[in-house]
């Protein structure tokens, strides 16, 4: 077998077989088969597609190309949950205790931030102390002890998606919809987990804009999660506006923990009782949306998931106090209200530029070795749709520099728009797919 035969046969418009897919992601990662050998292969691609056998098999062998997490002795039906990312995404933070709580078990790998604000692993060092660099054996025995826990992605885990995501990159072939869902799934499957549901974002502060995109991503996943025999379901979710009212590390830990004391942003309790419903029946806990809905809302109701969050923190190393008193989070020294200046109703928030302004706050990385600021951020006070009188609050900006306070202010003020008009609600579950 030869790399020049496959980049032709894909030149030319023909299907790789499995065998071919898996010599090439082998020879790729071990590096027999050269940069400027994939590149081309990676283009052929980009213009010829992938049918979904191949895109199964693409993903399989970037699975089976580094170490699998076995998860076997956890009890239970194991059920992931992934977002494709967007601002003010804290999802985790509140779903991951809530379906503990309702007897899912929630072993969970995840990443840190590289963009607007930190990843999950970034808002957890919120909590003095927390830490996801634990063995595997003891992540194993805390999901059995108590239910949760979360564990930094290892090096090892799908470095083939590494590589090749590195080579997309700078080739201009990262937009293909067959590579954008083989490179998510690939770590899902190699995470062990026995169900996935996938959280996929649609809008302007989203990777894919277009609603027909993440739809089409979404099915996409979908059939490669099932046809790895993976219980896999996808939920595709509203991203032209950010995700509740808080963007930044410690501000979106807070508005999790509050969500879980009942005190939470419609929207955001929305999602995480849409995804939460997939992962009990997913994991055989109900049997349908109403009977999962009312065991996720029970969770906060009798305070078990706020319990197992702090259960979760603690076992992790994490100041558990943190959970019951959020003024013990990381605090920004400054603050400044951002006023409306004409009356009307918000029409449109620029939700990327939101993110923007979180990061030159100092919430994000702009590179991997970006230092974050937990403490900064921004929180809504107002959102499409909402009344605004003139010189009302439309936000708060937080921070620890005059300089970067300034300069995300004025980009803020331009991220919202006010017009005479209210606007129809658009739905924020845009659809389920199974």
């Amino acid at each position: 077998m030869r790399m020049y035969d496959l980049i032709m046969k894909k030149r030319n418009g023909f299907a790789l077989s499995g065998d071919e897919i898996n010599y090439m992601v082998k020879g790729y990662t071990d590096g027999t088969i050269p940069d400027y050998q994939m590149s081309a292969m990676m283009m052929a691609i980009y213009f010829k597609g992938m049918d979904e056998k191949e895109t199964l098999a693409l993903t399989m062998a970037m699975e089976k190309s580094g170490d699998e997490l076995d998860l076997s002795r956890i009890k239970g039906i194991k059920v992931d949950k992934h977002s494709t990312g967007g601002v003010g995404d804290k999802t985790s933070l509140a779903l991951a205790p809530m379906a503990a709580a309702a007897g899912i078990p929630v072993a969970k790998m995840s990443g840190r931030g590289l963009g607007h604000t930190g990843g999950t692993i970034d808002k957890l060092e919120s909590f003095p102390g927390f830490s996801t660099d634990i063995s595997t054996e003891k992540f194993v025995e805390n999901v059995n002890r108590i239910g949760i826990a979360i564990m930094g992605q290892t090096a090892s885990l799908a470095p083939a998606d590494k590589k090749l995501y590195a080579l997309r990159d700078v080739t201009a072939t990262v937009d293909n919809m067959s590579l954008i869902a083989s490179s998510i799934m690939s770590k899902k499957l190699a995470a062990g987990a026995d169900a996935i549901v996938l959280d996929v974002k649609t809008g302007s502060g989203a990777f894919m804009k277009r609603e027909e995109d993440a739809f089409a991503l979404a099915r996409e996943m979908v059939k490669i999660g099932n046809g790895a025999g993976r219980k896999t379901s996808a939920i595709v979710s509203d991203m032209d506006q950010p995700l509740g009212f808080a963007i930044g590390n410690a501000l979106e830990v807070e508005e999790a923990i509050n969500t879980l004391k009942g005190n939470g942003p419609d929207d955001f309790l929305e999602l995480c009782l849409t995804l939460g419903s997939r992962m009990l029946i997913a994991g055989g806990r109900a049997d349908g949306e109403k009977e999962a809905r009312q065991m996720l809302l029970q969770t906060i109701e009798e305070g078990t998931a706020l319990k197992k969050l702090a259960e979760f923190v603690e076992a992790q190393g994490g100041d558990a106090s943190a959970v019951y008193d959020t003024s013990l989070l990381p605090r920004a020294s400054l603050q400044r209200s951002l006023y409306a200046r004409t009356e009307g109703f918000v029409s449109h928030i620029a939700c990327d530029e939101v993110g923007i302004c979180s990061l030159l706050l100092g919430g994000g990385r702009e590179t991997k070795e970006s230092r974050i600021d937990l403490s900064v951020g921004i929180v809504l006070q107002k959102k499409v749709g909402d009344y605004v009188k003139e010189n009302e609050c439309l936000a708060v900006l937080y921070a620890n520099d005059a300089d970067k306070l300034s300069a995300a202010e004025n980009r803020l003020q331009k991220a919202f728009q006010i017009g005479q008009e209210k606007l129809e609600k658009k739905p924020f579950i845009k659809g389920i797919i199974t």
